[in-house]
């Protein structure tokens, strides 16, 4: 018998891959020269439906204690509002005060919902992400997204 948590995970990932990829055929596809708008939507669904048949075959069988997959007592409602907290700081952010401050901001206050972290670790991980993040966006991929104000 498969574990049930890797056996209902691996079939979420197939089947939100399948209709990401039914999705997808809705749009043209065109070539890997032109790429139309259903070209990547198309590659994720199938490189995660493939991901989920994977996880779904590849599940280890079910063991009385697994500590792996054990489930906390309680839930780590800091960490959830802190993640979904960072989401809506750069939203509310990004416009207004520009990629930089709001990336700072979503990383920051992310990393905080960790019980171990650190401020001085945190600043840090946020000072790295959003200098990548700035670099890739802005200059690799020309997001039109302002740095600053």
């Amino acid at each position: 018998m498969l574990r049930r948590s890797d056996t209902w995970a691996g079939l979420l990932c197939l089947a939100i891959g399948l209709l990401t990829l039914w999705e997808a055929n809705r749009y043209s596809i065109g070539t890997l020269g032109h790429m139309g708008p259903g070209f990547y939507p198309a590659v994720l669904g199938t490189l995660l439906a493939i991901v989920g048949a994977l996880i779904v075959l590849t599940g280890g069988p079910a063991v009385d204690v697994d500590p792996l997959h054990a489930v906390p007592e309680g839930a780590e409602w800091r960490g959830r509002l802190c993640i979904i907290g960072g989401i809506v700081l750069f939203i509310l952010l990004a416009e207004n005060l520009g990629l930089i401050a709001a990336t700072f901001a979503c990383v920051f206050v992310a990393a905080m919902g960790d019980r171990k972290a650190t401020i001085p670790a945190s600043l840090a991980l946020a000072c790295a992400i959003t200098v990548f993040g700035a670099l890739l966006f802005r200059g690799l991929l020309g997001v039109n997204l302002p740095l600053w104000p």
